[in-house]
């Protein structure tokens, strides 16, 4: 059989996107884990640099095989304002009628994550996305715990309103909203309503699933014991990375322990990277 006519791959429908701010070595754990699927399978993958200015963005410029977008600097915007804004520079850019988000600190161990969430997603022509409310997989006991006291505490609070107490205001007790570490997006229906992913100061893709469940579509909620089979991810893990917390904050010191950890998974499944 001659070169021309051997049955080519056909094109995948989704794209992956990541957004860069001085993450080196994540960054580069992140994408190591991901080239070898998405290069064999021609997954386009979107990373947008939010104007580092480091040697996260150097190893971004020497890989061939990602979609670099470099970000002007966003000045004083909050974080996660950049993070939004930085994910709709992309999302211009995605040709795909999916789009996965992933998070610099989500280190994709299996990569069927992809298919099985796709898969979700495709059940049914009106689902808009594919995704968990929770950011880590607490097991059983500790989400029942943190679910009851959030709940006595909701209403507490709710009652001190009503009668005219001081406190502070009520929150929900239960999550709603996906989390954007690793979330399917049907960026086909999106575009179709003119949706985009930061469309106001909330926590992009907040404001986005209120609007498509207001228009009708469903959310696929995946639980975090099915999600955490495939990947791993260090809860505010880019922001200690960015060092925002500074060295001894628990948050920092949390996310070196989390790494050194996945360093020892990473070595356990025989997976080498550079850093």
């Amino acid at each position: 059989m001659s070169a021309f006519n051997l049955p080519t791959q056909p094109q995948p429908n989704f794209s992956l996107v990541l957004v860069n701010y001085k993450t080196a070595d994540i960054t580069r754990m992140c994408l190591e884990l991901l080239q070898q699927h998405a290069q064999e399978k021609r997954i386009p993958v979107w990373v947008v640099d939010n104007d580092s200015a480091d040697e996260s963005l150097d190893y971004l410029r020497s890989l061939d095989w990602i979609n670099l977008i470099e970000r002007p600097s966003p000045g004083k915007e909050a974080g996660h304002i950049a993070h939004g804004k930085a994910l709709d520079l992309a999302l211009e850019q995605v040709e795909t009628d999916y789009l996965f988000l992933l998070h610099t600190d989500t280190f994709v161990y299996d990569k069927e994550v992809f298919e099985m969430m796709l898969r979700e997603c495709t059940k049914s022509a009106d689902i808009a996305a594919v995704g968990c409310v929770e950011q880590i997989n607490r097991g059983i006991v500790r989400d029942t715990w943190r679910l009851t006291s959030r709940f006595c505490k909701h209403y507490v609070r709710q009652a001190k309103v009503r009668l005219g107490m001081k406190s502070k205001p009520p929150r929900p007790y239960k999550e709603t909203h996906l989390k954007s570490f690793c979330t399917l997006w049907n960026v086909r229906l999106m575009k179709s309503h003119g949706l985009h992913f930061c469309m106001d100061d909330r926590v992009p893709g907040y404001t986005l699933q209120d609007r498509m469940v207001s228009l009708g579509y469903g959310i696929k909620l995946l639980s975090p014991r099915k999600i955490f089979r495939y990947l791993d991810h260090i809860q505010a893990g880019t922001v200690a990375a960015a060092g925002t917390y500074g060295k001894n904050h628990r948050r920092t010191k949390m996310y070196q322990a989390t790494i050194d950890r996945f360093q020892g998974q990473r070595d356990k499944r025989g997976i080498q990277t550079s850093v």
